[in-house]
């Protein structure tokens, strides 16, 4: 086999093609439009932050020291691990093994795997893809036909055999930018990926923390139940000895025991919501239902509210939240594909070759004369895809716009949980206060009617109104005090509070 031989001119003329052909992919121009942040205007402060201010002091549980009430300021925040501002290691430890365990953020993470090796794909198309080739090849042709002597003979011809190994190459030019955009739309992508996994973050935390808060409330309840089940049955024992004794009529009677089983009757339904609660903390956790059922039935109070609680300003949002980062970054992706869009109106270049050696004898491969090359430039260019093209690029046009508008929407969502956020808290300030000024009078007035009643001054009736009293006040101020720690809880969530830099 002869394999003709080439100069070095020819060589060096290769070498200067693919040198302007990386030259004009790396220099190319890049079509579409370039993606700017969306400019958003946010009030400069908080509606309710103005309007709507907690009171500075707030009576807290009779089943705790007092302490100040917490109070919103537009000072810089700190939100990275606000949990800890409850100072309850119960809770710091829960988050802990909820960062490890649980699923939803283990498949947050393992999406951004997925979009980081989507981005690795799309940077692989600036580059020259090569492929090895092996080929053994045996054939023979047909028999062929030799006349001697007046006489024809038919003959078969000999075996041919071929032996190659090479390299296929091939590169397709970036000239206007396509691979370019979607390299740049797969980092969006990947970005927004990120934020994906710190939203899930800011919102596993906050669903852990109102399970936990939630849990310590129906505790909470369940004790006040008990109390006032021990005081009610007291005073039902002692309606039973006066009506022995003939002070009293039936009706006492009934009345007392009547009030003992409907505080009874509620035990068991705030057990059930404990028991919700701790098995949805530990799927929070990635575990089993009653993973820590026997740690979390011990009773503990509810944690305190912090003295202080920065919310900064609207414009913060904007940087603190991950579903408003995220929505940019989707945006960005979207704005990157029209670019892809575009560059299939203009034409494609490509440069193809072949590099290798063949021989009919195995023991030839590899030799200067086995050598062979090819060297291939070409372009492409659609001349007529029916509006394919085109209506391609009114469709990823659209869907840009569809990402803007989303991108607007999350982040009025966003401010109205904030405003929302900030007046449930401030008004549960309120109703604390009057709750716990509630309980300290009805106690007062168990006291007093219970003595008349023994004295003999009063009816029951009064007692058992003075009772039912202090069992709701302290039973709502219970919940008005868990209520006040999951507000806060939603308003570090709306805050988008929960996740550091770099995390």
């Amino acid at each position: 086999m002869t394999v003709p031989t080439h100069s070095n001119t020819t060589y060096i003329k290769i070498f200067g093609c693919l040198s302007l052909a990386a030259l004009l992919t790396l220099t190319g121009c890049a079509v579409g439009p370039n993606f700017k942040p969306p400019e958003t205007k946010v009030p400069d402060t908080y509606y309710s932050l103005d309007h709507t201010k907690p009171d500075p002091q707030v009576t807290q549980a009779t089943s705790r020291p007092a302490a100040p009430a917490s109070q919103t300021t537009s000072q810089p925040v700190a939100l990275v691990h606000w949990w800890r501002s409850f100072h309850d290691p119960i809770l710091d430890g829960l988050v802990q093994l909820a960062l490890a365990g649980n699923l939803d953020l283990q498949q947050a993470e393992a999406r951004i795997r997925q979009a980081r090796a989507s981005r690795g794909m799309a940077v692989s198309g600036l580059f020259p893809q090569a492929s090895g080739t092996a080929l053994y090849q045996r054939s023979h042709s047909s028999s062929a036909t030799v006349t001697s002597g007046g006489t024809t003979f038919s003959t078969l011809a000999p075996f041919q055999e071929l032996f190659q190994v090479g390299l296929d190459a091939s590169w397709e030019l970036d000239i206007f930018g396509g691979t370019r955009r979607n390299i740049e739309a797969a980092t969006a992508n990947l970005a927004a990926a990120v934020e994906d996994r710190r939203d899930v973050l800011v919102t596993l935390i906050g669903e852990l923390g109102n399970n936990y808060l939630n849990l310590r409330g129906f505790q909470e309840q369940i004790a006040i139940a008990k109390k006032n089940l021990a005081a009610q049955e007291k005073n039902a024992n002692i309606t039973h000895k006066r009506y022995e004794a003939g002070f009293v009529g039936k009706l006492d009677v009934a009345n007392a025991d009547a009030q003992v089983a409907t505080t009874a009757s509620t035990i068991p339904v705030l057990q059930s919501s404990e028991q919700a609660a701790i098995y949805s903390i530990g799927i929070l956790l990635g575990k089993e239902p009653a993973f820590l059922a026997k740690e979390l039935a011990s009773k503990a109070p509810i944690p305190p509210t912090p003295p202080k609680v920065p919310v900064g300003l609207p414009s913060d949002l904007l940087r603190r939240r991950p579903d408003i980062r995220r929505a940019e970054a989707q945006l960005h992706a979207a704005t990157a594909q029209i670019g892809v869009a575009v560059a299939d109106l203009f034409p494609k270049f490509n440069i193809t070759g072949s590099l290798g050696f063949a021989a009919n004898d195995v023991a030839r491969v590899g030799t200067s004369n086995s050598k062979f090359w090819s060297f291939s430039p070409s372009a492409t260019w659609p001349v007529f895809a029916a509006g394919k093209i085109v209506w391609n690029i009114k469709l990823q046009n659209a869907l840009q716009e569809q990402a803007l508008l989303t991108y607007q929407q999350t982040v009025l969502n966003a401010l109205n949980e904030v405003e929302t956020a900030l007046v449930a808290y401030a008004k549960e300030q309120e109703h604390q206060k009057a709750l716990a000024t509630a309980v300290a009078n009805n106690r007062k007035a168990v006291d007093l009617a219970m003595t008349l009643y023994v004295a003999g001054k009063t009816d029951f009736l009064n007692v058992l109104t003075a009772q039912l009293a202090l069992f709701s006040t302290e039973d709502a101020l219970a919940q008005s005090t868990r209520t006040l720690d999951t507000n806060l809880v939603a308003l570090y969530k709306a805050l988008g509070g929960g996740w550091e830099q770099g995390g």
